[in-house]
């Protein structure tokens, strides 16, 4: 992500509106390489990367409009402008990411009884 914004730990407050615009225009074209591409191979690769500047736009909105659910409505808005199936591949990417990060393990009721 430093060659997108120059800097190497971007955080909440650390993003202008311009870098959330360039992230806009960069994610679409990630998730459609991403279609289709394992990322137990490659970590790091095109589904990660994409997710990466999802959270990144997420800040980035979220800061320039002092709302987080303007930063949650600006990821909604460039996953349905995206291909529904490059959509469901990174939902998919993150469904594995939660489950190796224990996530279930920490939601009461998760277990069928």
């Amino acid at each position: 992500m430093s060659e997108l914004f120059g800097r190497s730990e971007p955080r909440v407050g650390d993003l202008s509106k311009h870098d959330a615009l360039r992230l806009e225009e960069s994610i679409a074209p990630l998730l459609a390489k991403a279609r289709g591409v394992s990322w137990y191979n490659a970590p790091g690769k095109e589904a990660d990367l994409a997710a990466a500047r999802l959270c990144l736009l997420r800040r980035a909105r979220a800061g320039v409009n002092a709302s987080q659910e303007a930063g949650d409505d600006a990821v909604r808005l460039v996953l349905a402008e995206t291909d529904p199936e490059a959509v469901v591949w990174l939902l998919s990417r993150a469904i594995s990411y939660m489950d190796e990060q224990g996530f279930p393990d920490l939601v009461p009721g998760a277990r069928p009884e």
